[in-house]
């Protein structure tokens, strides 16, 4: 029996789940019953594009919050949390605690990529 090993470990975003299904769809040109329902899935809640989702990435990486780490960004992508509430929610499985101003700054990113 092989013993897999992990080369790297990185969250990863519902948009870039998708991304990777579709290049697991060309490359093998039909996916498994669990691969179609995750498909099925992303095509019917992810409505943020590629473009975007980067954009967004870029806007909560140049807030420079020491606090926010690659998975809160993922999170922060995939819900999309438009009120400092709904953030609150989303980020109250991980132990983190943002200023009022910081979680503002979050919002007004998320919101901004929404409204273009």
């Amino acid at each position: 029996m092989t013993n897999p090993q992990f080369i790297e470990e990185k969250p990863l975003s519902l948009v870039d789940v998708k991304e990777v299904l579709k290049g697991i769809e060309k490359r093998d040109e039909e996916l498994g019953y669990l691969s179609n329902k995750a498909k099925e899935y992303l095509d019917t809640f992810i409505t943020l594009s590629d473009e975007k989702k980067r954009e967004l990435h870029r806007k909560l990486v140049g807030l420079n919050l020491t606090r926010l780490k690659e998975e809160h960004i993922a999170k922060i992508t995939d819900f999309l949390p438009t009120k400092v509430n709904d953030l609150k929610i989303v980020l109250q499985a991980y132990p983190l605690s943002l200023p009022k101003k910081d979680q503002d700054g979050i919002v007004n990113a998320v919101k901004s990529i929404i409204e273009t």
